[in-house]
């Protein structure tokens, strides 16, 4: 059967041409010469001289995030601090840092929304389930209290305050994390007051830490355990 005449120009090969198309893929998925492909372009071309203009334009590939070495630093500083405290970075924490990287990680969202984030950020971030996600502070109330609740289990259980290094298992070195970045937040006054009552209540004594000469792993005379 003879091929079907078409009134040139075809409108859905011009708005595939527009869109980045080369005249080969069009003719490859239309089932038609290039040719013939090239022919109704031409004449669309004639009539609108943008076309090969937002074809170019289309056919050019979106640039990726720049990625720079402050950029991979708020991506470690970031991702440190999700595995510490199971949260992202707040763009209302008293801190200026991580005010800083609640914008980087905004930024970053915006990328990802617009297909330009780089390679290297989003392998990174993967590690950060939703990162994407716009909201989060429910959930990371909610982590918190956890943390809290499994630290209390921890020094219950007559062990001594976890350390965040030299660590002998990951348990105590996520808790020892945590712990470590509430007291940094309460020397700078930037811990929450209603955390810290919390904290004050369930751990006495949680800001100083080990006793000095003490061992790891003696008992922990300073909470009353043997």
């Amino acid at each position: 059967m003879p091929e079907q005449k078409r009134t040139a120009p075809h409108p859905e090969w011009v708005q595939m041409y527009r869109q980045g198309l080369t005249t080969t893929q069009i003719a490859a998925t239309a089932g038609a010469a290039q040719s013939t492909v090239r022919y109704h372009l031409a004449i669309a071309a004639a009539t609108e001289p943008s076309l090969r203009d937002d074809h170019r334009n289309a056919a050019r590939p979106t640039p990726s995030t720049r990625v720079t070495a402050e950029g991979l630093q708020n991506l470690n500083d970031t991702i440190a601090l999700y595995k510490a405290e199971g949260r992202l970075p707040s763009s209302k924490s008293p801190s200026a840092r991580e005010r800083a990287l609640a914008t980087w990680l905004l930024r970053r969202r915006q990328d990802h929304d617009h297909g330009t984030l780089s390679a290297t950020y989003s392998d990174g971030l993967q590690e950060i389930p939703g990162w994407e996600l716009r909201t989060r502070t429910s959930k990371d109330e909610a982590r918190w209290h956890q943390r809290l609740q499994e630290l209390t289990g921890y020094m219950a259980a007559g062990k001594d305050w976890p350390r965040h290094k030299r660590t002998d298992t990951e348990k105590e070195r996520l808790l020892g994390m945590w712990l470590h970045i509430q007291r940094m937040k309460c020397r700078r006054n930037e811990l929450d007051q209603d955390k810290e009552t919390q904290l004050n209540t369930l751990l006495p004594g949680w800001p100083d830490g080990r006793t000095r000469g003490r061992p790891p792993g003696s008992p922990n005379i300073r909470r009353g355990w043997s």
